[in-house]
């Protein structure tokens, strides 16, 4: 593979597991150094032997996405960042008479706050040194409604239309960004929903769930120079549409 990110240093945020480690991995293929972000150092050591091995070079930073102190404060500590993928997220589904407050405020703080943040923190030190990427991870649910998602997609669409400010702000200085809309992705997170999430595949016309390095390969591509005219756009990473019959 070509190591065409070579000398560039990528943080992903949320990349000790599922979608996030395999980003870092398919990054740190093409040569980049990567910043692992997470909260818990102990499942960060998988990730930074695996990006490792790779020979880059690799470090971990810990932070709460949720607090705004902490998202500054890993911003600082990152430095110069010539690649950042807003990869963290959570989503707890329920339909809006039953979404406590603290449920709303948490989606908004780490899946919209927190990108915003680091965009706000990082951007003009890519735009000063004339290069960069940003990718948003997004999903399905930022355009196509389901009961118990409103929340969590709500805060998607909200992330996608910040790709396209993003994207005419920065440009100019040769800073692209763009999101990644993920379909349903074989993860971690998602293994909790058991069988019954693996019969969200059949709803996509491949008829099957994604594995995390589908989509991280989508990622890589558009922080890549193989991008270098794409800027604004939401890739579907989301096996396609079935027909209608």
């Amino acid at each position: 593979m070509s190591k065409d990110l070579a000398q560039q240093t990528a943080l992903v945020t949320g990349a000790t597991a599922g979608i996030g480690r395999a980003t870092a991995l398919a990054l740190a293929a093409r040569g980049a150094d990567i910043i692992v972000h997470g909260r818990d150092k102990g499942r960060a050591v998988d990730a930074l032997q695996q990006i490792e091995a790779l020979g880059v070079r690799a470090r971990f930073e810990p932070a709460d996405l949720s607090d705004p102190t902490q998202v500054t404060a890993l911003a600082e500590r990152a430095g110069n960042v010539d690649i950042l993928v807003n990869n963290a997220g959570i989503f707890h589904f329920a339909r809006t008479a039953d979404t406590a407050p603290a449920i709303f405020d948490a989606h908004i703080a780490i899946n919209l706050r927190a990108p915003y943040l680091l965009v706000q923190a990082l951007a003009p030190g890519m735009t000063a040194r004339g290069h960069g990427a940003i990718v948003n991870i997004s999903s399905g649910a930022a355009d196509t409604p389901g009961f118990g998602s409103g929340i969590y997609g709500a805060t998607k669409a909200a992330l996608e239309s910040l790709t396209r400010v993003w994207a005419a702000e920065y440009g100019p200085d040769d800073v692209r960004v763009n999101a990644v809309a993920a379909g349903p992705t074989r993860t971690e997170g998602t293994a909790a929903f058991g069988d019954a999430f693996e019969s969200a595949g059949q709803a996509v016309a491949l008829k099957r769930v994604a594995a995390p390095e589908e989509i991280a390969a989508a990622v890589a591509f558009l922080a890549s120079p193989d991008a270098s005219y794409v800027n604004g756009a939401t890739l579907s990473a989301m096996g396609g549409q079935p027909a209608l019959g």
